[in-house]
């Protein structure tokens, strides 16, 4: 994939699951890249695996200053040229049992983060002569899911937060598509049981969960030159879940 080396990219929650995927490719492929999370032993342990070519910096994604922390700490090393809003919770509770404070905390990690995430690039790709933001949905963020109203209300935001983007930012030479993961092996299903993740598997029409190095491939996809007149797009990547 072309548009690698010499870039620097931001990944918020990328201090596990899918975002350590991304940024262990990210580095392979030749970039720079500032992982972000609030999991401190976690982002150090990783910046470490990866070496030079990899700084991690300590984020809340609901904080406005902590965001424009990160945004310097990366244009400091280079050109910043793309953003993943990669953190994300997740809580199944149903509809009668979820409490605002349930809800309130799924809108403003999942929804308000990646606004902010969003905002707080765009001067600095506007600097480096252009970017790319991928926003992290999920396949609930095209058809929802049982005893999920609060993640559902958030990532359908996520994705018509990314179409609103992308319109606006086009003429920045900006652009900015969401994926929309199925059930993927990591640690966020841990909130599930074994018996509820197996049920939902076997919904799937490829019958397994897909890894987090398969959702890493398409993200560099949206985040390299190959993908330059793809913008508003929201591409589900699910095993066929959302059929």
């Amino acid at each position: 994939m072309a548009g690698f080396v010499d870039r620097v990219f931001l990944i918020s929650g990328g201090a596990r699951g899918l975002g350590s995927a991304q940024a262990r490719d990210l580095v392979a492929a030749g970039a720079q890249v500032v992982i972000a999370d609030l999991l401190l032993d976690q982002g150090h342990a990783l910046a470490a695996e990866l070496g030079a070519a990899c700084v991690f910096q300590p984020l809340d994604v609901t904080s406005e200053a902590q965001w424009a922390q990160a945004v310097a700490v990366a244009e400091a090393i280079g050109p910043l040229r793309g953003l993943v809003n990669n953190a994300g919770v997740y809580t199944p509770v149903p509809l009668l049992d979820t409490d605002t404070a349930q809800f309130e905390r799924h809108t403003r990690v999942n929804q308000l983060g990646t606004f902010l995430g969003m905002r707080a690039v765009v001067p600095a790709f506007e600097r480096s002569g252009g970017g790319a933001i991928v926003n992290m949905s999920s396949t609930v963020g095209l058809r929802s899911a049982p005893n999920a109203i609060a993640y559902t209300a958030s990532k359908w935001a996520v994705r018509g937060m990314t179409k609103a983007a992308a319109l606006e930012l086009a003429a920045r030479n900006i652009r900015v598509n969401s994926v929309h993961p199925g059930p993927i092996d990591t640690d966020m299903l841990g909130v599930r049981s074994a018996e509820d993740n197996l049920r939902r598997v076997r919904q799937v029409p490829m019958q397994r969960m897909g890894t987090k190095e398969e959702i890493a491939k398409l993200v560099l996809f949206l985040l390299s030159d190959d993908s330059l007149y793809m913008t508003g797009s929201e591409l589900a990547i699910d095993g066929g879940a959302a059929l």
